[in-house]
């Protein structure tokens, strides 16, 4: 089958830069986009890919939890993380799904071709083994007042259920925040999905 690849990005900008890189390298040119969870979904149940270039963070959702439709329905399919957050905060979800390639969306130029080679060629990923798990780092209390974090619960109300003060509460908040490098409850959620964490 000629290579038909689907690019799925909320980001206008880096949509467009990365099918440029792919028209122009590589010379693919049956390429279209998605910006949804459902769109994604729309789109392969409509053509038939062969490789899908994903981003976690989508307009309506995290693709994590498409990521079983998609490898149900579509095994054959060749499929690409394509993120700014670093491969060890996918690694377990990269496994899980047997998904082998990942490209930042921090790489430069070159970097960016190479990953790009690699996948369109099915050659292996450098190794990745041994990646950290930045749950790891967070203390006991951190820990605790993680899972409310996870379930949308706000500052005062987990005050309460921990009997913590509110300005407690937003400095462990923070701690959180820095410890897993995200900046915000939803990247935090899509952290905690790729590594299982519930």
């Amino acid at each position: 089958m000629q290579y038909r690849i689907l690019l799925a990005d909320d980001h206008s900008m880096l949509l467009t830069g990365l099918r440029g890189q792919i028209e122009t390298r590589f010379g693919y040119k049956e390429i279209n986009s998605a910006r949804s969870c459902n769109q994604v979904l729309e789109e392969l149940k409509v053509k038939e890919y062969s490789h899908l270039i994903l981003d976690i963070g989508l307009s309506d959702g995290s693709s994590l939890e498409i990521l079983h439709v998609i490898k149900g329905m579509y095994p054959a399919l060749n499929i690409m993380i394509f993120s700014a957050k670093p491969a060890a905060a996918y690694e377990k979800a990269l496994k899980k799904y047997q998904i082998q390639h990942y490209l930042s969306k921090d790489a430069d130029e070159e970097e960016t071709i190479t990953g790009l080679r690699r996948f369109f060629n099915n050659e292996p990923m450098p190794n990745r083994e041994g990646a950290p798990n930045p749950f790891s780092k967070l203390s006991p209390r951190e820990l605790e007042v993680l899972p409310y974090l996870l379930q949308g619960k706000g500052t005062n109300e987990i005050g309460s259920l921990l009997n913590l003060s509110p300005s407690t509460v937003t400095e462990f908040k923070s701690r959180i925040f820095k410890k897993t490098e995200t900046v915000n409850v939803a990247e935090l959620i899509n952290l905690a999905i790729a590594y299982n964490i519930t």
